[in-house]
């Protein structure tokens, strides 16, 4: 447990307190609206169910103010870059911004669903007690307030109950919110995401519809309760069975009822103008000119752009969002810097998977064989740099780097940039050693990156300095042909896939066995392990670096890191 607390403590602090405050504002209200003598007469009519519809209703507006922090990236980055007082382990939560915001997105969908059954209950009672025999409490209440001051807001028998859901503005505003999360949450599933990118970055920005409705829901004061003033006026526990008494008896005036005022609004109205603020930021960046200077094709569909813009500072291991107005002038991608803070350009590596990424991959004439002239190349707009877990690798003295396909990408820029900072003997420069791994499915995936690693193994060898990286290649799924082809040549001096002196693996690493060493190389170290590869892989490195790390404060521990965006 404590080994897991090195990783997670934090994790684990944070989410039980955003648990914690949802329990306290759900439990909170619920006894405000069942045991509440304000609400006592509300009760009579739509029993338990009032409860049960205003506590979630609270616990909606909380995670309402939350839920656009996480997305808001250059408030972000500011908190994770600029400011001093942020430490390593704030900047680790900042980093999982996207987890954090998800986990939120799903707390609104539960309490939606029984905000919305609770009403649902509530609304048939409603309609119940207006057709109740006259002279009954419920009957009584209900034909209250003929000239305000009701209780029922099904005024009279013949009222629709589907005009009553659908046509106010309350059930008007509720089915438009309804809609909208449900057609935001369907459309963030992974395999939506991946395959029709589209249909999520559209449907996302349904979010505008979703705090239009919010903010409007409750001006229909459905929920009423019994004012202050009739409070001391009418005694409940005087009067409530003597309501054939009520107007008459002057000790039981007859009770006036007010509804709730919006109060959604001043939950979210923080956030949202923190929102605007970033749209606004956003696109000023945009406007500001791009020039591509190189574009290169690379082996296994991946296109590298080579930017310049002025005034673009960037760190190891960050990120930007591109947009291009070829393709689409709504759509930003996100991108992993492949260059290094000391190049004189910015680059990206982009893989053709998608239509965006085809659409990119044509415009920039992938596709065509002769030159391109630069004033034919499309014009790019870009956001960012954006910090991400990969920048903390200078942090640690000794680094574990693993990529899994194109997930490489971020550990580009690692390698170059400490590298040169290593030749250099940069006095700053706190890293000491760096494992290396990439895994992946297909020769071909290794044939873009490999020449920057022939790059550096022939360097480290001119300098004696082999032993700064240790890199290890794995090939996940191969056939037999190419099984028979890396047989026949095991024996020569390069590798036959990537050319490195260093042979490709096959098969998948012992991670078991890969920490153990690292932690016995490197005992009273905190060791800094980055991924930026699957959730599955995500699980395992997590596993392991809470397994190998050492219940000593002196000794080895595993501070897992994952690229997230």
């Amino acid at each position: 447990m404590g080994n897991c607390l090195v990783n997670e403590g934090v994790s684990i602090f944070v989410i039980l307190a955003w648990l914690g405050i949802n329990a306290f504002l759900f439990v909170h209200f619920y006894f405000v609206y069942d045991d509440g003598l304000k609400f006592y007469y509300t009760r009579e009519l739509v029993g338990p169910a009032l409860a049960w519809a205003r506590a979630p209703a609270a616990c909606l507006n909380f995670n309402c103010m939350l839920i656009l922090l996480p997305v808001c990236r250059n408030l972000l980055s500011f908190v994770r870059g600029t400011c001093g007082c942020c430490r390593r382990t704030l900047r680790r939560q900042l980093d999982k911004n996207i987890t954090f915001h998800k986990l939120v997105a799903y707390m609104i969908v539960l309490h939606t669903a029984i905000h919305i059954i609770a009403h649902l209950f509530n609304v048939e009672r409603f309609m119940d007690c207006q057709l109740g025999e006259k002279g009954e409490l419920n009957a009584v209440l209900s034909e209250l307030g003929v000239g305000g001051g009701y209780l029922n807001p099904v005024r009279n028998k013949d009222m629709n109950p589907t005009k009553v859901v659908f046509v106010t503005v309350a059930g008007l505003s509720g089915v438009a919110i309804t809609l909208a999360l449900i057609l935001m949450i369907t459309s963030s599933t992974e395999t939506v995401r991946r395959q029709y990118f589209e249909v999520f970055w559209y449907t996302h920005h349904l979010f505008v519809v979703f705090f239009a409705g919010l903010v409007i829901h409750g001006i229909g004061q459905i929920v009423r309760g019994q004012t202050e003033a009739s409070l001391k006026e009418h005694n409940i526990t005087y009067c409530k069975d003597k309501y054939s008494q009520w107007g008459i008896d002057p000790q039981c005036p007859k009770p006036i009822f007010s509804g709730n005022p919006p109060m959604t609004w001043k939950w979210v109205v923080g956030p949202m103008a923190l929102y605007v603020c970033e749209i606004f930021v956003r696109f000023w960046r945009s406007q500001q000119k791009i020039v591509i200077t190189k574009v290169v094709i690379h082996p296994s569909k991946v296109l590298e752009l080579q930017m310049k813009k002025r005034g673009f500072k960037m760190e190891v291991g960050q990120y930007i969002f591109v947009q291009c107005s070829k393709i689409s002038s709504l759509e930003w991608h996100p991108f992993t810097l492949t260059s290094s803070p000391e190049e004189d350009h910015f680059s990206i590596h982009v893989r053709r998977v998608g239509d965006w990424s085809d659409s990119l991959f044509k415009v920039c004439g992938g596709d065509q064989k002769e030159f391109r002239e630069a004033w034919k190349l499309p014009s790019i707009a870009v956001d960012g740099p954006f910090g991400t877990a990969s920048e903390d690798v200078l942090l640690y003295e000794t680094a574990v780097l693993v990529g899994a396909g194109i997930g490489v990408t971020p550990f580009a820029s690692v390698l170059k940039s400490v590298w040169y900072k290593y030749t250099h003997s940069d006095p700053n420069l706190k890293l000491k050693k760096i494992y290396f791994y990439w895994l992946c499915r297909e020769t071909s995936a290794f044939e873009w990156f490999a020449d920057l690693l022939q790059s550096l193994e022939s360097q480290m060898l001119e300098r004696g300095n082999s032993n700064f990286l240790s890199y290890n290649i794995y090939l996940t799924g191969w056939d037999e042909n190419q099984a028979t082809h890396f047989a026949m040549h095991h024996e020569a001096q390069t590798d036959v896939i990537t050319g490195l002196k260093q042979k490709t693996l096959y098969g998948r690493p012992n991670w078991d066995v890969e920490f153990g060493n690292i932690a016995s190389n490197h005992p009273s170290t905190n060791v800094g392990v980055f991924l930026c590869g699957p959730a599955s892989l995500a699980k395992v490195l997590n596993r392991m670096s809470s397994a190998h790390s050492s219940g000593d404060p002196r000794g080895v521990h595993f501070i897992f890191n994952k690229e997230n965006f």
